[in-house]
Parts: C-alpha cells; sequence; structure tokens
C-alpha cells in the first residue's frame, strides 16, 4: 500500500511526493546532466528519466540509507551514463579530407570512402596518430600524454604514417 510521504522525511510513495521532489531537485539534476552531457535537450531527458525511474522503484526507497536528493543523483548519474554511451554509439566520426572545389556529391562521397580506405590500411598506431592530430586537431604534446608515449614517437608515427597514407591512397585509385 503507497504511503503519502513528503521529500523533507526521504520518502517517495505518491504523485505529490513525485511533484515536490521535482519541484525541490529539478533544477540542480538539470544542471548536473547538463553539466555532464553538455546538451541541453539530454539533460532533460535524463531528468525525466531520473523522475520516471524513481517513480517506478518508489517501493525500494530507504531513507535509513539516505535522503532523496542522493537517491536521485544516483539514478541520474547510472542515466547519464548510459546517455553518454548512446551518443558515443551514434557519432560518426568525419574523415579528415579537403573535398574538391568543383564536383557533385556522388564524387565528395567517393573521395570520403577513398580515405577511409586508406585509413583502415595503416597500422593502428599510425591511424590514432593520424586521427588524433589532423581530425582531432590536437597537437602532438597532447597526443603523446593521451596514448603514453613520448612526444618524438608521436611525430615519427605521424611522419611514417602520413608517407604510409600516401602509398595507401595510391593504391585506392586517389585522384587528387
Amino acid at each position: 500500500m503507497l504511503q503519502s510521504v513528503t521529500t523533507t522525511s526521504g520518502e517517495l510513495a505518491d504523485e505529490q511526493g513525485l511533484t515536490a521532489a521535482f519541484s525541490a531537485h529539478g533544477g540542480e539534476l538539470f544542471g548536473y546532466a547538463r553539466r555532464s552531457l553538455g546538451d541541453a535537450g539530454l539533460a532533460e531527458e535524463a531528468v525525466q528519466e531520473t523522475f520516471a525511474r524513481a517513480w517506478r522503484a518508489r517501493d525500494r526507497f530507504d531513507p535509513s540509507l539516505g535522503g532523496i536528493r542522493a537517491w536521485l543523483f544516483a539514478i541520474e548519474r547510472r542515466i547519464i551514463i548510459d546517455l553518454a554511451r548512446k551518443r558515443a554509439v551514434r557519432s560518426v566520426d568525419r574523415l579528415p579530407y579537403e573535398p574538391p572545389p568543383e564536383g557533385s556529391e556522388l564524387d565528395e562521397a567517393m573521395r570520403g570512402w577513398l580515405v577511409e580506405e586508406a585509413l583502415r590500411r595503416l597500422r593502428p598506431e599510425h591511424r590514432t596518430v593520424v586521427v588524433e592530430i589532423y581530425y582531432r586537431g590536437r597537437p602532438s604534446g597532447e597526443v603523446a600524454s593521451l596514448l603514453g608515449i613520448p612526444e618524438g614517437t608521436v611525430r615519427s608515427r605521424l611522419f611514417y604514417a602520413l608517407k604510409a597514407l600516401r602509398l595507401a591512397l595510391d593504391e585506392v585509385g586517389w585522384e587528387p
């Protein structure tokens, strides 16, 4: 049986309690989600899902373990992780190439596929350096600390990667 409760006692069992919890903590939850996700739309989704999950799991809330605020933030933290993972899976990295000044969409798509295929032919450590420096725009020092290798190694890998990339582009039929 549901009991009528308030957020001050740390319980959440009816719609009034849910409304009170939303009024008391919705803004904080939204701010946390927005800072974590960097997207207001996803932050709103996170807050809505937080309260939906809290409502569905209200019988498992134990005020002796902590307050409603901590419980809601724990729920939202898991939701934020899930949303960030989904966004990472859905995101598509564009290939680092300059499209020709004139050309059809098909021509540009074909060039993109050629570059992608050439990048696939590189050794993984060379491909990583090319993508980090040219696609993500990171300096070699940052890439070195990211990969845990000396900066000279990053520069050397970049040199050999670009050399191999030129050969791979020739092999796949690249025409500049």
